[in-house]
């Protein structure tokens, strides 16, 4: 097998993902059991997977044991992603009422201390009807809302803090089955990072975008350059044997995470039982004139943690 190292790998090519900054926030929900509390996390972060056409980007950032929430029962962590406080508050407060409240057991916790806040239990206590009450811990304010199977308990308001949305990284192989192994090797290996979260499916795009159309009403569109069955028609990015191509979208709560999930992610697709076979490791970039920040993959393939600040526009 080929040496896996990245610093040295020539199929990484010298190019860079353009990032954005976005508002993030970190919501904990429990729930009687891990397997519950897994079903409302997957309800919640169910159509989250770019702005481009959801309310919010979302995912399952890790579990969070017994010990480590405040009703003492088993949990997952969700980051949520957006563009705005305003416009994340109402996305996270919509999938809330209509994902979380309404699976079996649950309860929901901030889980992100910071100064900038969003309602969320402040909203859906109204679902109660007059017969919510609220329970103040500390400094921290809870509603208790009835429903049929007890109370749901919701905290009033969610910390919000700056992140950044749309690290990433574009596997190209021969094949369909070859790309999707080691693209999947690259997610999983983020399964356990703190910070991070990869909103397609299964942590997958297929549809790179860019941006505008040559239609009027489309805000986005396919990436061409790297639509294998348009080589010969566009100006290809794509390697010459390439016959699949595989998008790994990252957001992460800050630079740092990004690029060490981009390390992290890049280690992974060349160590797996496919590395030898993937052709070139690239990135979706809009030249450097939408995104604040410019991740190298160069860069990043050496050292998981970058001390020098990202390139910014």
């Amino acid at each position: 097998m080929n040496d896996p190292s990245p610093a040295l790998d020539p199929r990484i090519e010298d190019t860079f993902a353009e990032a954005f900054g976005m508002k993030y926030t970190r919501l904990i929900v429990t729930a009687v059991d891990a397997a519950w509390a897994r079903v409302a996390a997957t309800e919640f972060c169910g159509y989250g997977t770019s702005v481009i056409g959801c309310d919010a980007e979302t995912g399952i950032e890790r579990a969070v044991s017994e010990t480590g929430t405040p009703d003492g029962r088993p949990g997952l962590a969700i980051l949520a992603f957006g563009f705005s406080k305003q416009a994340l508050g109402q996305a996270v407060a919509n999938r809330a009422g209509q994902c979380l409240m309404t699976c079996p057991t649950t309860a929901v916790f901030n889980g992100l201390e910071t100064e900038q806040r969003i309602p969320l239990g402040r909203h859906l206590r109204f679902f109660g009807d007059g017969f919510q009450k609220s329970k103040l811990l500390g400094e921290r304010r809870f509603w208790r809302v009835p429903v049929m199977d007890g109370e749901f308990v919701i905290e009033e308001e969610l910390g919000v803090a700056s992140g950044i949305g749309g690290g990433n990284l574009i596997v190209q192989t021969r094949d369909q089955a070859t790309g999707l192994q080691a693209a999947s090797a690259a997610v999983a290996a983020l399964a356990d990072l703190p910070g991070c979260i990869t909103p397609f499916p299964g942590g997958i795009a297929r549809s790179g975008s860019k941006v505008g159309s040559r239609y009027d009403n489309q805000v986005a569109s396919t990436a061409e350059n790297f639509c294998p069955t348009l080589r010969g028609r566009v100006a290809s990015q794509l390697h010459d044997q390439a016959a699949a191509a595989y998008e790994i979208v990252i957001d992460a709560i800050d630079e740092s995470t990004v690029r060490q999930s981009m390390h992290g992610a890049i280690h992974a697709a060349l160590a797996s039982p496919v590395g030898d076979d993937i052709l070139a490791i690239s990135a979706g970039n809009y030249g450097g004139k939408l995104g604040k920040f410019l991740i190298r993959l160069h860069e990043v393939a050496i050292d998981s943690i970058c001390t020098s600040d990202a390139d910014q526009t």
